[in-house]
């Protein structure tokens, strides 16, 4: 059963300026999240525009806002194949256990100019 549905874009431009603010990227991201980004050389705006979408559109899926938790509750991860993944802890982790949201499906993409999210939380 759908639980919940979110949608995200970002401008990549928007990101990229966010880049050399330590503290923001520290606050949103993960250490794992920043390792991915920044090997991926060219593409790293656009890694990190993709998962700030991600993350956008997880709150938005939950509906609950940021409420108790943190940017970092939710982590975007990647298999060994390379497709994204969301991994909760925290506030998110113990809201998805209440709601019995067991799967959160997640599409990420992006152009030159801009990265989109969509997650769908399953129950």
């Amino acid at each position: 059963m759908i639980k919940g549905t979110g949608i995200d874009i970002v401008e990549i431009s928007r990101i990229q300026k966010s880049l050399n603010n330590k503290k923001f990227i520290n606050r949103i991201f993960t250490q794992q999240e920043q390792a991915y980004c920044n090997s991926r050389n060219i593409l790293r705006a656009s890694s990190y525009a993709a998962r700030f979408a991600a993350k956008e559109a997880v709150v938005k899926a939950f509906g609950t806002g940021m409420r108790g938790g943190s940017w970092q509750d939710i982590e975007v991860v990647v298999d060994d194949s390379g497709a994204p993944h969301i991994k909760l802890h925290g506030y998110f982790a113990y809201s998805a256990t209440k709601r019995k949201i067991y799967n959160i499906f997640l599409s990420l993409s992006h152009s030159k100019e801009y990265a989109i999210a969509q997650a769908i939380l399953e129950g």
